[in-house]
């Protein structure tokens, strides 16, 4: 078996830098080289290679856009879990569903989008609180859209599939025995849930797709991965789809201040979400 070593240089760190700063305008700071090697030396193992550096040589030569989808894939797949924090959870459950409900009531439709999705963890969550605690919404045209740049991790995601320290991280046991299908080692989240979620392949930094208007955004855990300018398009970006009296949702050490004027700050229950403020 080829094992491949750690023997990441200087330049080949700069390499992956560039290249994952160009294709996803994520930033990797200098002294992350433990990151690229924990994070590429499968993929080096994968196609045969010896070394990270090795890899970085293939990446180089003409021909190598499957390979680079593969890099930059793997350096962007994300931490996740089911619950994840769980306050934000609470607070779409008791505070911010109940309001969306009763000002939709006339029209009928409700969006939710999850960025950066990973997995699937965190739009499975959200359908499981819709399914279990909204049976009002039945007939509503509520769609529940996923993405992720990565279409690896999106085809794990659509599949539903979780081995059991996966569903032990968050998920609460009559969830699980609810709403998943035991299938040898794994569980699979049952067609009920899965037909609930779009999955799609959006990269926050290029063109986004035409989205319907958003009534809550998730976008946590992923600004903290760009520069101060890419966190303001990305921002301003999600701004134009949020609904004027939507949610938006950041992850616990991201924050709007400094980058986008337009969001208000404001606690629902102990969670901590933002919302258009009004002219003054």
């Amino acid at each position: 078996m080829t094992t491949a070593t750690a023997t990441l240089t200087g330049s080949s760190f700069t390499f992956i830098s560039d290249l994952v700063r160009e294709r996803s305008a994520i930033v990797l700071e200098p002294g992350k080289s433990y990151l690229v090697e924990s994070r590429l030396s499968p993929v080096a193992r994968e196609q045969g290679l010896h070394s990270v550096d090795e890899l970085v040589d293939a990446l180089r030569r003409p021909g190598a856009q499957a390979l680079t989808r593969k890099v930059v894939e793997a350096m962007t797949t994300n931490e996740t879990s089911f619950f994840r924090d769980l306050h934000p959870f609470e607070a779409l459950k008791t505070s911010i569903l109940p309001e969306l409900i009763n000002n939709r009531a006339r029209e009928r439709t409700l969006s939710i989008w999850s960025n950066a999705c990973s997995s699937g963890q965190e739009v499975y969550t959200i359908a499981m609180i819709l399914r279990e605690h909204f049976p009002q919404l039945t007939g509503w045209k509520v769609r529940l859209i996923a993405s992720d740049l990565s279409t690896q991790i999106l085809a794990k995601a659509r599949q539903g599939i979780f081995n059991q320290t996966e569903v032990n991280r968050g998920l609460p046991l009559p969830m699980l025995l609810k709403y998943f299908q035991k299938s040898g080692l794994t569980w699979q989240v049952k067609d009920e849930i899965r037909n609930m979620v779009e999955f799609c392949e959006i990269n926050l930094v290029e063109a986004w797709p035409v989205l319907p208007p958003m009534d809550v955004i998730f976008l946590r855990n992923v600004l903290i991965y760009f520069s101060p300018e890419t966190k303001k398009e990305i921002l301003g970006k999600a701004r134009q789809v949020l609904r004027p009296d939507g949610y938006m949702f950041l992850g616990g050490a991201e924050t709007t201040m400094n980058l986008d004027s337009a969001f208000d700050r404001v606690t629902v229950g102990k969670a901590t979400c933002y919302r258009i403020g009004k002219p003054c």
